[in-house]
């Protein structure tokens, strides 16, 4: 990618001056805007679900459900391939374990996957009954020869302190969203991991009945879809995503953007405007009409960002795809919906840029991270996290944007820097003699 820096006609002092110069800009541009270059949004990513077995393959959900159901009415103990580990759920909460930070590290939290034997005792202990059909296929790693499997264990309140005195906690998965090191891609791949396991055990928590008959249903292909158990019905039901239209809405003219607040934020917080799309509506209609009934702006060209599944919401709606725009205001007078909208308001560039303020939302994270550990000690205390927003001086900072964790942080931080990170592409693109005047 540098390659012409070090061309033979390259003056020492010229390649001296672009170097630096470059050097300048990458690293203006990454201590700044870190969050942009993420390999991928937050859930996803998901290193369990990078391939589909086929059926034939020992990891598939149809061969591993059949290994699953031998080895559960094996009592003899005996080792077989591949082996199985169980993530455990309590309403909507993933078993998590945290290991201490080093040096000004923060603490790092894990999934706290327990094997198959170990879960059918904690369940036997309960007085229950560990059944395939209460297990969800959640993918393998044939490389580790293990199939991973998520459990919903809400029933059981005794697990809760069982499992303290291991040292292990049900967590809030918005807690371990920010909580996580969002430049460590194992700890990115491990809430992949638990997003997923919480959208499917959700969606199967609210689908135990056919909508179309009534009767119940009965989980298939190892938990990735239901079906009817009414002969006459039979109705296939699949895991259930619903798309979500969020946008920075540009006005171009005036190097602004329109940012909003709803009465639900934490203090101070500002972020893109949302909503679900309704039938029969392209994304781009999505777009311009929401934007037109939340705030009265109407908005012109539509252009994709990028999209992120988002298993955080309410059970009621196991997960959500927020798909990403930039869309450019045709009109500039703002209307506020106020059923939908606490406020919405025109921000400047440099008032958006001073919002996004990167060593604030590492000191949340160490923060949410901390938290974590004290959970699984048991010493759990209270901890508002939009205490964390304050600005180097300790005073509170007048505005924040939503964390790296979020696709709006995205949107915003791509359109704060859009002119640095283009100067640098286009910095990387030119030829060397046309590096002169640096």
């Amino acid at each position: 990618m540098l390659s012409f820096l070090s061309s033979s006609t390259t003056s020492p002092l010229l390649y001296l001056s672009r170097k630096l110069s470059l050097q300048t800009l990458t690293r203006n541009l990454s201590h700044t805007t870190m969050a942009i270059n993420l390999h991928t949004h937050a859930f996803a990513g998901n290193p369990l679900r990078s391939k589909t077995p086929k059926p034939e393959d020992p990891f598939s959900p149809i061969s591993a459900l059949e290994t699953l159901k031998t080895q559960l009415l094996d009592t003899s103990h005996s080792l077989s391939s591949p082996a199985f580990k169980v993530l455990p759920f309590r309403k909507g909460r993933p078993l998590a374990s945290s290991s201490g930070g080093l040096g000004d590290l923060a603490p790092n939290w894990q999934l706290g996957w327990i094997g198959l034997d170990d879960c059918k005792g904690y369940l036997a202990n309960s007085g229950v009954q560990l059944s395939a059909d209460s297990l969800v296929y959640l993918g393998s790693r044939p490389e580790d020869d293990i199939v991973y499997w998520g459990i919903d264990v809400s029933g059981e309140g005794g697990l809760v302190p069982e499992f303290g005195s291991k040292q292990l906690s049900f967590v809030e998965l918005r807690t371990l969203m920010v909580a996580t090191d969002w430049a460590d891609e194992q700890a990115m791949g491990e809430l992949a991991i638990a997003g997923h396991a919480r959208a499917l055990l959700e969606w199967h928590s609210i689908s135990i009945f056919c909508g179309n008959c009534g009767e119940k249903t009965v989980p298939m292909e190892a938990g990735r879809r239901k079906q009817c158990s009414n002969e006459l019905c039979k109705k296939r039901i699949y895991p259930r995503v619903d798309p979500v239209v969020i946008m920075l809405v540009i006005d171009k003219e005036n190097d602004r953007a329109l940012l909003s607040r709803q009465s639900r934020f934490v203090p101070r917080m500002w972020s893109c405007l949302a909503g679900f799309i309704e039938p029969g509506e392209s994304l781009e209609e999505a777009v311009r009409r929401e934007t037109w009934e939340e705030t009265g702006i109407e908005v012109g060209e539509v252009i994709y960002h990028s999209s992120q599944p988002w298993p955080v919401g309410p059970s009621s709606i196991p997960c959500q795809l927020m798909v990403g725009f930039h869309a450019y205001a045709k009109s500039l007078e703002i209307n506020v919906d106020k059923e939908e909208l606490e406020d919405a308001q025109w921000h400047s560039r440099e008032d958006v840029k001073r919002a996004l303020t990167f060593a604030e939302y590492k000191k949340a994270q160490t923060t949410a991270a901390v938290k974590v550990e004290q959970m699984c000690k048991g010493v759990e205390k209270g901890q508002n996290f939009s205490a964390d927003f304050n600005v180097e001086s300790g005073e509170l900072a007048p505005m924040f944007i939503p964390g790296p964790f979020a696709i709006a942080h995205h949107l915003i931080s791509s359109w704060v820097y859009q002119d640095t990170i283009n100067g640098v592409e286009a910095l990387l693109k030119q030829p060397s003699g046309s590096m002169s005047s640096l």
